[in-house]
């Protein structure tokens, strides 16, 4: 019996991760594959025509797949190996056919069909009819109203979509494996001893003396420290250049194919552009609501970064440079802005920061909220880096939770949550099993940026929908919600970490474990918008890019369509997009935010006036507000329409001044 295929008498059911070999996986899917389609058929063909024999026998019908891609896609992204990279590349195309084969099914779509226009009589509980529409979507939206040609070149658009964001993705982990950067003892000197360390140890890592490399927790610092001009520019270029270098590695033209058969697909199932179909389930419905948002905060955006660029070109000018500022230059010459202005010095503040003080301040949070409990539980995990925590409340189980948090050669760049298990109560009561990945430089201890402490808050939020989540149905578990409500729990939970006596309580120095000096905790706080006229532009730049490259007739060369947007924006030039198009992964290598994007800001006009709740009952952790925050967004996960989940929680749906103020653009009445 392959190992992947066993019932795991382990603790709590985690994988053997002691057990499986990368040979394993192969065979595998190979077998979980035949399995899932039999169930598939056996539901098609059969006699049962109720929600029963249908809708739940779907949801348990992929059961050994679900599992053995739960672990394999995980470990694919985390600690990719040549055989799992391999692998990957084979499985897009097969995945794909499977996933296409079932809506492709003509006599399992009747039987849903039916199921839908005789939905009044079936007896369905609230949680059974919004499952059962969200069936119907799913079959609609991949064709399977679709006959003849049209629906086998759909099925061919969907299977080479599936080939190239897998490319896409080994390509840009390819170009960031590939570069580093060897530091010179003189200006590995001029550096915080944090970012000496993370160098060294990313050397270690490579064989080799201190190195820069393209890991974000590493290039990021780099820049804002170090006052070679030359290094941060090579750096800086090495960096923006991520799947644009030519040769094998090069993304361009495959963004370029991508985004003509997701034209193509829209057309093929009847929309205007692959904006229109993408936007129509989610909470924006139209392009035009989403360019309305993203412009509304660009204007005040883009005022407050060339303020700022005019500012920090004369800092450059003064060190004996001539203009113009440089896109890497903004990140040096604004750290020294902000130490000068609000005496925050990084190398200063990260000591009270360490990883270990950070994951406490987290979980002490949510046990005050929700009332989760953690204990730390021994592996063996996928990696030696891996912790486990068993999550519990009034002594339940309630989840397994596995931080992978340090940067390594075999991780995708970014941070995201993922889950092994999804919770669902159908077939039995099945607990989650919830991964938060993140890329910070290894330290010893492991400090962190407040930005660094920002991300573990925010992917933890993602981590907490997953945990919480209580429906029966694993369709409807958890994040599986509309892509711009999805990010709604994770910014929410950041605000948690401005909470003034929360840092009081656990940022503490590793050395020491004295509490944050009272000025510096003000100082810190005080600075909280400081450079959000960059960041905002940054992230807009992004979003409105993917937002044209989906509207519309595709454009044949993305790079130019990228620039002709870039300039229609008045795009300020000492700053670049946070993520080019060659090596914009959240587009490109999957379809998750493909013309969408913009997902992160419609979630903070939300998150922002969902903390609002807690400030107007006059607590942060308000057990009334905590409570309804539980039910009617992290529990409910996709059970019904989002908006009405905003509205049970927060009365209204909110404008979007509460977001510029939060961001420090909401000029003075």
């Amino acid at each position: 019996m392959n190992v992947l295929l066993e019932l795991w008498e382990t603790p709590f059911g985690l994988p053997p991760f002691e057990r499986i070999r990368d040979e394993d996986f192969g065979p595998a899917f190979d077998e979980a594959l035949v399995r899932a389609r039999a169930a598939v058929s056996a539901i098609a063909e059969g006699p049962a025509a109720d929600f029963a024999g249908v809708i739940e026998a779907l949801e348990l019908a992929e059961g050994d797949l679900d599992r053995v891609a739960g672990v394999f896609y995980n470990l694919a992204g985390a600690d990719s190996t040549e055989a799992r990279e391999a692998l990957m590349r084979e499985l897009a195309p097969k995945m794909s056919e499977f996933s296409s084969e079932v809506t492709n099914n003509k006599a399992l779509w009747a039987k849903i069909e039916a199921l839908w226009l005789g939905r009044e009589g079936q007896g369905l509980t609230a949680e059974q009819g919004r499952v059962l529409e969200l069936y119907r979507q799913m079959f609609v939206r991949s064709g399977a109203a679709l006959d003849g040609a049209a629906a086998e070149r759909l099925t061919a658009v969907k299977a080479r979509l599936a080939v190239l964001g897998t490319q896409f993705g080994q390509n840009l982990l390819a170009d960031e494996r590939a570069w580093s950067m060897e530091l010179a003892e003189a200006d590995l000197a001029a550096l915080p001893e944090f970012v000496q360390d993370a160098a060294r140890a990313a050397g270690a890592e490579k064989g080799t003396g201190p190195v820069v490399t393209l890991s974000r927790s590493l290039i990021v610092p780099f820049l804002q420290f170090s006052p070679n001009r030359v290094l941060r520019e090579k750096a800086y270029a090495a960096w923006v250049a991520r799947g644009a270098n030519g040769g094998e590695t090069d993304n361009r033209a495959i963004a370029a194919e991508i985004l003509a058969l997701r034209a193509e697909r829209a057309q093929l199932l009847g929309y205007a552009d692959f904006a229109a179909f993408k936007l129509e389930p989610e909470m924006a419905k139209t392009p035009d609501a989403v360019r309305d948002l993203l412009m509304r905060v660009w204007q005040p955006a883009r005022a407050k970064a060339l303020a700022d660029a005019a500012v920090l070109e004369a800092m450059l000018c003064a060190d004996g440079y001539p203009a113009p500022l440089e896109p890497w230059d903004w990140r040096y010459y604004s750290e020294k802005r902000r130490k000068a202005e609000h005496d925050l010095d990084e190398a200063v503040l990260k000591p009270y920061l360490s990883l270990d003080a950070m994951l406490g301040a987290m979980f002490d949070c949510s046990t005050r909220l929700f009332g989760l409990e953690f204990r730390e539980i021994e592996g063996p995990f996928y990696h030696p880096d891996v912790r486990g925590w068993e999550v519990t409340r009034q002594g339940k189980h309630v989840a397994v939770f596995l931080g992978d948090y340090f940067a390594r050669g075999s991780k995708r760049s970014g941070a995201w949550c993922s889950a092994m298990r999804s919770q669902r109560k159908l077939g039995g009561d099945q607990r989650p099993i919830v991964v938060n990945v993140c890329n910070f430089a290894k330290g010893d201890p492991c400090l962190l940026s407040y930005d660094d402490a920002r991300t573990l808050f925010h992917e933890f939020g993602h981590a907490l929908h997953q945990m919480l989540s209580d429906v029966t149905y694993g369709f409807i578990s958890g994040t599986s919600v509309a892509r711009d409500f999805v990010e709604l729990p994770s910014q929410l939970y950041e605000h948690w970490l401005e909470v003034p006596s929360v840092l009081e309580a656990h940022a503490r120095h590793h050395e020491t474990g004295e509490p944050m000096p009272a000025d510096m905790l003000k100082r810190l706080l005080d600075a909280g918008t400081y450079d959000q006229g960059f960041a905002t532009v940054e992230f807009v730049a992004c979003a409105m890019v993917d937002l044209e490259f989906h509207t519309g007739v595709p454009s044949v060369d993305p790079m130019q369509k990228q620039a002709e947007v870039l300039e229609s924006l008045g795009m300020p030039r000492a700053i670049r997009m946070r993520h080019a198009t060659p090596h914009f992964a959240h587009v490109f290598s999957g379809d998750g935010y493909s013309a969408g994007y913009y997902s992160y800001m419609w979630s903070e006009v939300m998150d922002a006036d969902a903390f609002a709740a807690f400030e107007e009952a006059g607590d942060a952790f308000d057990p009334k507000v905590a409570a309804k925050l539980e039910r009617y967004i992290l529990s409910a996960g996709g059970s019904e329409d989002a908006e009405a989940l905003y509205l049970k929680f927060r009365g209204r749906m909110p404008g979007v001044e509460p977001l510029l103020k939060g961001r420090g653009l909401l000029e003075p009445a």
